[in-house]
């Protein structure tokens, strides 16, 4: 297989290198390792795409297809974290805001209270009980008009609305599109539980208004540990009274309980149960009018309790090391609000830049490159997280990020949080007892036709390359991971 030194890539990457290139380009000698892999696994040397280089030393970098736009998967999350941590800074929070416009009189809140939402990470039930009891401890006792659930940081506020699903599974955590109010990251934790006869569900906490119907499914003598093996999407209905059935389908163990975090209602109904749950169990009382609905706080209210999330430096570790598409999608909007923010403080444009956030966090992360002169030709970005099937980046494009990232004062941000090697997060089961183990720390990324690394890697000279190998390929996920952990390994090895 001929992998071949790209001279364009050279001397961009030469651009880039804070030691410039003193020598002329020479083809490196083509990895047996990774080229009997491609061999075995039946593949045309068109299935991968590789730029891997030593940090300040280009030239003896390896190259092939390196400059082709490709589905990158999970690995797209590094851009996304690098950037963030330039433009937004590793102490930036998101958070979360009860707003009123209007004093209580008599603990009775006559106007709407604001729930706003700033993309706070960590909304869960606790965090929620928290910003609701500092309400009730200010002497508030009756929310006579609701609560008026705030999304619109983000546009548009409902951005999984009318969305087709990305697979067949669209009730778990993966899939989930978050929005500014992200409450409990739109979950409930479910359990199934089935004896040799019935299956049981129910959530929780449990919550009015909803039931499980579980007619439609079958108990077979499987392990419970398959139990998603043969299970099918639950139908969700509701009826004129406002309640919701939850109809499960497929097929489920015998004698089997789990208990899985699912997506599986409206996110407004889940944030309008738990608000009135939670209010009541804290001695509130509603209004004989109260609702919970969606809308916009005005300018001028007074803020009565705050929550925030962890820093940004923390919320990408966790993002990058569990590789979580939830995190990365609201943190790519965070640079899209930025973004927009700053477009508006330079003034109007003679063409009027989309205030969809999405686009806008796009023109950020493309400001950025640019700053950076990180090429970007055939670069698509949709969501930030991988989790697409148009996002593209070309390998020489990731391997520029990561060169410059290293120069960055955040670099050891960035660098904590990709997973080490045969050790944490989604490599700790990879590399064992190889060469990498312990010396590379990569963000790995897998679709079904998409096998991907990318990060740094520590040869046996103790120089850190940054390594981007890339699978596109039907199927990839039979053979991938041992092509590119070769190439990995390979790169540990070098002398």
């Amino acid at each position: 297989m001929p992998f071949v030194f790209s001279r364009a890539l050279w001397i961009t990457a030469c651009a880039l290198s804070l030691a410039g290139c003193a020598h002329s380009p020479r083809p490196p000698v083509p990895p047996t390792p990774v080229a009997q892999a491609l061999a075995d696994s039946g593949w045309s040397d068109q299935a991968l795409a590789v730029a891997a280089y030593p940090l300040g030393h280009p030239e003896e970098g390896l190259y092939w297809r390196s400059e082709v736009p490709v589905q990158p998967a999970s690995t797209m999350k590094v851009v996304t974290a690098t950037v963030a941590l330039d433009r937004l800074g590793p102490a930036s929070q998101g958070g979360t805001e009860l707003r009123i416009a209007q004093a209580p009189q008599d603990g009775v809140l006559t106007g709407p209270l604001y729930l706003r939402g700033g993309a706070d990470t960590a909304l869960d039930w606790g965090a929620l009980w928290t910003l609701l009891s500092q309400l009730r401890d200010s002497g508030v006792t009756t929310l006579a008009d609701g609560v008026v659930v705030d999304r619109t940081l983000f546009q548009p506020a409902r951005m999984e609305l009318g969305v087709p699903p990305f697979d067949e599974a669209p009730e778990f955590d993966y899939n989930v599109i978050p929005d500014a109010l992200d409450f409990n990251q739109h979950l409930l934790q479910t359990e199934l539980r089935s004896d040799a006869q019935t299956l049981q569900a129910r959530f929780w906490p449990a919550l009015p208004g909803v039931r499980f119907d579980t007619r439609a499914i079958t108990l077979i003598d499987a392990p419970c540990d398959d139990w998603d093996a043969q299970w099918k999407t639950p139908e969700v209905r509701t009826d004129a009274q406002g309640t919701v059935t939850i109809a499960l389908q497929g097929r489920f163990p015998r004698q089997c309980t789990q208990r899985e975090p699912l997506n599986l209602v409206d996110s407004q109904w889940l944030v309008s149960q738990a608000v009135r749950l939670l209010w009541q169990e804290l001695g509130g009382r509603w209004g004989p009018q109260a609702t919970v609905r969606e809308g916009h706080t005005p300018e001028g209210t007074q803020l009565v309790a705050q929550h925030r999330d962890a820093p940004l430096a923390d919320v990408l570790r966790n993002t990058l090391k569990r590789s979580d598409n939830i995190l990365a999608r609201l943190v790519f909007l965070r640079l899209g609000r930025q973004q927009i923010e700053l477009e508006r403080m330079r003034g109007p444009a003679p063409v009027a830049p989309s205030l969809d956030t999405r686009e806008a966090a796009g023109r950020a992360v493309r400001a950025w490159l640019q700053a950076h002169d990180v090429p970007a030709d055939g670069l698509v970005l949709e969501n930030g997280s991988g989790l697409s099937r148009s996002e593209r980046i070309a390998p020489a494009t990731m391997a520029a990020l990561l060169a410059a990232a290293d120069q960055s004062p955040y670099a050891p941000e960035l660098r904590s949080g990709l997973p080490l090697a045969g050790v944490d997060g989604t490599m700790r089961r990879r590399f064992h007892d190889q060469p990498a183990q312990g010396r590379a720390r990569l963000k790995s990324g897998t679709l079904n036709n998409v096998v991907a690394v990318a990060g740094y890697v520590r040869d046996r000279r103790e120089r850190d390359w940054v390594v981007v190998a890339i699978v596109n390929q039907p199927e990839a996920t039979r053979h991938g991971a041992q092509v590119v952990d070769r190439l990995v390994n390979w790169v540990a090895e070098q002398r």
